[in-house]
C-alpha cells in the first residue's frame, strides 16, 4: 500500500485524526518524525505564520518538500511508531535517543541446568534475560551476589539425562573450591538446582524478600535439627542479602511497584531521572540527557523518555508518578502527579537526582572551557603572539603520485573543532604534484574569500609542512596584504618542529607541552580531513572514469546523466524510465547493467 504524500500547500486535504506525519526535504531525505492526536491541526501549526515558532523551527519549514503522513487508531499507538521510525531513521530534527542495544543483559539461559550470565546480545530464545543496566558496576554486583549466594555452574556443558547417565564430564575446579555442586556428573540433583535458580531470579526480579525468607527458614530448620554449621551458613546468605539491600534505597513498604518520571530543562539540554520502585525498593535510577533540537516541550520529552525506558528496562509498573502533567492516556499505566505524602518525597528524590547530573553537565562543560583557555593562554606565551589564540586555522595538501591534488582547511575555536567552518579545496592552477604551489592557492582562495565576506580572520594560521610550504602560504598571504596581519608557522612532521617566516631556526617546544599537543592535534585532523576527501574523489573519479569507458556511453552521456541526477549514486537509484527518457532506452540499459555488474562483482 501506497503511502500518502502531500505538498505543504495541500495541507488542507490532511485527515482530522491521529496519526504519524514524516517531513522531507528537496533530496528525499526524511528529516523529522512527529506524531498527533490531529494531523491536520499539528502539521498546519508549523507553517501557521501567526504561531510564534523559534528559528530552529523556521529553518526546519524551510526545508520541507514533501509530507508522508501514516494513520493510527489511538494517540499511544501514534507516540509508539514515532519511537520506532526516529530509531529506525534518525531524523536531523530529531531528538535521538541511545539504543538499549549496548547496555548489558542478565540472562537466566534455556537449558537443563540453567546458567545465569551477563550478555550484550539479546536473542529471546536462549533464556529470560533481566535489564538492560545502564550501569555495568550494578550488573556485576547483583551476578556476584547471585554466585556467593547460589552455587550454580558457569560451565557450557549440554547436560541432559543422556550425557550425564553416560558419564560424558567429568568435575572441573568449581566443584573442588565449592562453587558448584557437581550437577555434571549427577552430583546434584535438578529439582535441588532449579530451586536456587528461583531463588536467584527472585533477585533479579527485584523481589529480596522472598530469598530473605527462603534462607531465614532453612537457618531455624537447620538450627532446629542441630546442624550449626548449616545453620551459620544460611545465616551468613541471610546477612548477605541484607547488606545488598541496604545499598538500595528503601522508600516504604506501602508503596506498590512504582515507576517514577521528573524532568528539569533549559533551551539546550533536558534532563529525565527515571526511579523504578520494587517492592518499596528503588532497585534503579537513571538519569538521561537530551540535546534539544526544536525547543521542544518539557511534557513532550518527558512523554518520550517516559515511553522508550519503560519499554527498554520492560516495566509493567501500572502507576507512573510524574512532575509535569502528561496528558496520556494507556490501558497499560495511568500517570500521577503526587502533590503531598510519600510520593511526592518520591518525585522530590527524582528531581534531585535529575538537577545533580544538569549541574554535572555544565561543570564539566566549564572544566573543558577553563582547559581550553589555558592551553591557549600557554600557546600565546610559547608563540610570543600578541592576541590569545581563539581561532586557528591549519592548511594540508594530499595527492598520490600527483593524481586529485586536493587541499583542506580545519578550524578551531577555542582551543575546539569547528566542524561547520572545515573546507575542502580541489587544486585548480597548479598542474602536477606541487605541494608549494598548491599551498599558495589554497591559502590565498581562503583569505581572498574572507576579505571579501569581511569574514571575521584567524588569530594564527598553522601550515602542515616544513619552511617550502610556509613561505608559500606567506607569498599568498602578501599577494593579499595580511603578512604581518596574521601570526603563521609551520610545522614539520620528523621532530616537531615549529618554523616562523624568515626565522634561520625552528622553534622546539616541550614534547609534553599541552600547546604543541594542540598544533599536533590540528595538523592531525587537517591530515585526515584532507585524506578522507582525497580518498572519496579518487573513488569518485575512478567509478565515473568506469563508466565513460563502456561501450555506447561516453563522456558526454556521463555529464548528462550527472547533470540530471548530480551523483553517481543517484544514477544508480534512477529508475529506467527515468534512464530511458535522459539518454535512450539503448544507453538506459547498458547504463542499468553497469551498476548490476559492479553490485555482483561485490
Amino acid at each position: 500500500m501506497e503511502i500518502p504524500r502531500f505538498k505543504p500547500s495541500e495541507i488542507s486535504k490532511l485527515p482530522d485524526s491521529p496519526g504519524v506525519y514524516r517531513y522531507f526535504n528537496e533530496e528525499g531525505t526524511l528529516i523529522y518524525v512527529g506524531k498527533a492526536k490531529s494531523l491536520k491541526k499539528r502539521v498546519s501549526s508549523y507553517f501557521n505564520k501567526n504561531t510564534g515558532v523559534n528559528r530552529k523551527t523556521k529553518r526546519l519549514v524551510s526545508e520541507i518538500k514533501a509530507i508522508e503522513i501514516t494513520l493510527v487508531n489511538s494517540e499511544f499507538d501514534a507516540l509508539l511508531l514515532e519511537n520506532n521510525l526516529i530509531k529506525q531513521n534518525q531524523p536531523k530534527y530529531n531528538i535521538l535517543l541511545k539504543d538499549d542495544k549496548t547496555f548489558p543483559y542478565i540472562c537466566v539461559s534455556k537449558e537443563r541446568f540453567p546458567r545465569i550470565y551477563s550478555t550484550r546480545k539479546l536473542i529471546h530464545s536462549n533464556g529470560t534475560y533481566f535489564g538492560p543496566y545502564a550501569n555495568v558496576k550494578v550488573m556485576n554486583n547483583v551476578l556476584r551476589l547471585i554466585n556467593n549466594l547460589f552455587t550454580l555452574r558457569t560451565c557450557r556443558y549440554d547436560l541432559s539425562e543422556e550425557h550425564i547417565s553416560k558419564g560424558k564430564f567429568k568435575v572441573c575446579l568449581e566443584y573442588h573450591i565449592g562453587n558448584c555442586k557437581g550437577p555434571c556428573e549427577g552430583l546434584q540433583t535438578e529439582e535441588a538446582y532449579l530451586e536456587d535458580i528461583t531463588q536467584a531470579v527472585n533477585i533479579l526480579k527485584g523481589n529480596l524478600s522472598v530469598p530473605k525468607n527462603y534462607f531465614k527458614e532453612r537457618m531455624i530448620v537447620a538450627s532446629e535439627q542441630l546442624e550449626f554449621e548449616r545453620a551459620q551458613r544460611f545465616k551468613e546468605k541471610l546477612e548477605m542479602v541484607d547488606r545488598f539491600q541496604s545499598k538500595s534505597v528503601v522508600v516504604s513498604p506501602k508503596l506498590a511497584d512504582l515507576d517514577v518520571f521528573t524532568i528539569i530543562s533549559d533551551e539546550k539540554y533536558a534532563f529525565v531521572n527515571y526511579l523504578r520502585i520494587k517492592n518499596g525498593t528503588i532497585n534503579l535510577s537513571q538519569t538521561s540527557e537530551v540535546k534539544k533540537k526544536l525547543n521542544e516541550a518539557d511534557e513532550d520529552i518527558l512523554l518520550m523518555m517516559l515511553i522508550t525506558l519503560r519499554y527498554q528496562y520492560h516495566s509493567s509498573a501500572k502507576e507512573v508518578l510524574v512532575n509535569k502533567a502528561v496528558e496520556f492516556s494507556s490501558e497499560n499505566f495511568r500517570t500521577i502527579q503526587p502533590q503531598i505524602g510519600d510520593k511526592k518525597k518520591l518525585i522530590e528524590l527524582s528531581l534531585k537526582n535529575a538537577l545533580f547530573a544538569k549541574k554535572e553537565k555544565y561543570q564539566s562543560l566549564e572544566n573543558v572551557k577553563d582547559k581550553g583557555n589555558r592551553v591557549l593562554k600557554q600557546l600565546q606565551s610559547d608563540l610570543q603572539l600578541k592576541e590569545l589564540p581563539a581561532h586557528i586555522e591549519c592548511f594540508d595538501n594530499s595527492n598520490i603520485q600527483g593524481t586529485n591534488p586536493v587541499a583542506s582547511m580545519v578550524c578551531f575555536k577555542m582551543g575546539r573543532p569547528s566542524k561547520k567552518d572545515y573546507r575542502h579545496y580541489k587544486i585548480k592552477t597548479v598542474v602536477g604534484p606541487d605541494d608549494f604551489g598548491s599551498m599558495k592557492e589554497v591559502v590565498g582562495r581562503r583569505y581572498k574569500r574572507l576579505l571579501e565576506e569581511d569574514a571575521p580572520l584567524p588569530k594564527l594560521i598553522v601550515i602542515d609542512g616544513g619552511k617550502g610550504q610556509l613561505n608559500a602560504a606567506c607569498d599568498a598571504l602578501r599577494e593579499l596584504k595580511l603578512y604581518g596581519e596574521i601570526p603563521i608557522i609551520g610545522i614539520a612532521k620528523r621532530l616537531e618542529e615549529l618554523y616562523f617566516p624568515e626565522d634561520q631556526f625552528p622553534l622546539h617546544i616541550d614534547k609534553k607541552s599541552e600547546s604543541l599537543r594542540l598544533i599536533q592535534k590540528l595538523r592531525d585532523e587537517a591530515h585526515r580531513f584532507a585524506i578522507t576527501f582525497h580518498r572519496d574523489l579518487r573513488s569518485k573519479n575512478s567509478f565515473q572514469f568506469e563508466l565513460e569507458n563502456v561501450k555506447g556511453i561516453g563522456r558526454v552521456t556521463v555529464d548528462k546523466l550527472l547533470k540530471e541526477f548530480r551523483t553517481m549514486s543517484n544514477i544508480e537509484k534512477a529508475s529506467e524510465e527515468e534512464l530511458t527518457e535522459l539518454v535512450g532506452d539503448a544507453r538506459a540499459k547498458r547504463v542499468l547493467n553497469f551498476f548490476q555488474q559492479k553490485k555482483e562483482a561485490k
